[in-house]
């Protein structure tokens, strides 16, 4: 196939402090690229991952960064030259831009959503932070971070014209199991969120307090000072993604924790869901529907939703039945998860939403490619951002 031109206006690719979309886009576009397709990333420069920016030139796209809405304006003629505009979640001003894009258009616009269960608890109260009613039904393809019932959510009552998932993925070449000797028997990488909060306290802080013979870690940026950590315990404020590998080989088990509101819609695995199962890492996981479409439960994965189940999976596990549920993990990944898998799946969404809007165009009127050429006026209609 023709390679196509991909522009994604995103959160970050350049900083995965505090967030999780920065590695979400990086496999993903990888992936893209690794098919052929040129790449480009929109970045709003903003001091919190100026800061901490790990990824500063990536070898698999072009990185730009703008300053506002104002200076977004400078890469009109990106997006009017792209094949496929992807608008993601969490970007400022995004109703905005979203508009924008739509209004430029001369190929497909898409919305990748990292966020789904949260974008549809703003949609039903009003809250139109980065997503409004009115411009869900020019994004064909919505990519939804979350399967299940939520796509038909997405497409009855919003108007999504073809909700798809897309869920996250990991690039395998960077997540490999890595031959270290562990330091902690349960580790936890993850940004602090307060509706994850009770669930670490239940299933790893309070094993902690219970085992002081075990030894535990938590990675992650945003934890609040006044937290109690229990001295078994290590604190990690951040750990780069290159050196995520190691840190799951440091673990004799990974723990995953999944938001509130993800738990809720279900069929919303996280990026170290599967980065961790790359490595090899034996995973204890809370519970959630549509986990066993991902992983088989006891097979794949350990599921747990007490204390008690912890401790009795780190105190009576033995080794050759972590490495074997490990290694069928990192099998179920390298079959279905890699990000070549999703960057196909991508391509395959984005070339179907082509080919509507092509049935779309010469249906009731009838535009062939050399009239298109000959009377360009006709499809000049440039877009202006809101000052």
């Amino acid at each position: 196939m023709k390679p196509m031109r991909v522009v994604v206006i995103g959160l970050s690719l350049s900083s995965s402090w505090g967030n999780g979309h920065a590695t979400t886009y990086r496999a993903l576009l990888r992936g893209l690229a690794g098919r052929g397709h040129e790449v480009s990333f929109l970045e709003r420069d903003q001091p919190w991952y100026a800061e901490h920016r790990d990824l500063r030139r990536p070898d698999f796209c072009a990185l730009h960064f703008y300053r506002d809405l104002r200076d977004l304006e400078r890469f009109q003629s990106t997006i009017v030259n792209a094949d496929a505009v992807i608008v993601g979640s969490y970007v400022a001003n995004g109703v905005a831009i979203g508009e924008w894009a739509q209004g430029l258009r001369r190929g497909v616009t898409a919305f990748y959503d990292i966020d789904t269960p949260v974008t549809l608890a703003k949609l039903e109260a009003k809250d139109y932070e980065y997503l409004s009613p009115s411009i869900i039904p020019g994004y064909d393809p919505y990519l939804s971070f979350t399967g299940g019932p939520a796509l038909q959510v997405l497409e009855s009552r919003y108007g999504a014209p073809a909700a798809r998932v897309l869920y996250c993925s990991v690039d395998e070449a960077l997540y490999p199991p890595l031959r270290l000797t562990p330091c902690f028997d349960l580790g936890y990488l993850g940004t602090y969120s307060p509706d994850r909060q009770p669930v670490l306290e239940r299933l790893l802080l309070e094993p902690a307090r219970k085992a002081p013979e075990l030894r535990f870690v938590v990675a992650g940026a945003q934890f609040p000072d006044h937290l109690d950590w229990p001295n078994n315990v290590t604190r990690v404020a951040h750990v780069a993604p290159c050196e995520h590998p190691e840190f799951y080989a440091r673990c004799r088990f990974t723990l995953n924790v999944t938001r509130a509101s993800m738990v809720r819609a279900g069929f919303s695995p996280s990026v170290r869901l599967f980065e961790a199962a790359a490595c090899a890492s034996p995973i204890i996981s809370d519970c959630w529907p549509g986990l066993d479409t991902i992983f088989r439960p006891g097979k794949e994965i350990l599921l747990a939703e007490t204390t008690a189940t912890v401790l009795g999976l780190l105190r009576g596990m033995n080794d050759d039945a972590r490495r074997t549920l490990a290694h069928a993990a990192r099998c179920r990944i390298l079959t279905a998860h890699t990000a070549q898998h999703r960057a196909g799946e991508l391509e395959g969404y984005l070339l179907d939403a082509m080919e509507r809007r092509r049935c779309t165009a010469f249906g009731p009127r009838v535009f062939s490619e050399a009239r298109m050429r000959e009377h360009p006026a006709s499809h000049s209609k440039v877009a202006a951002l809101p000052r």
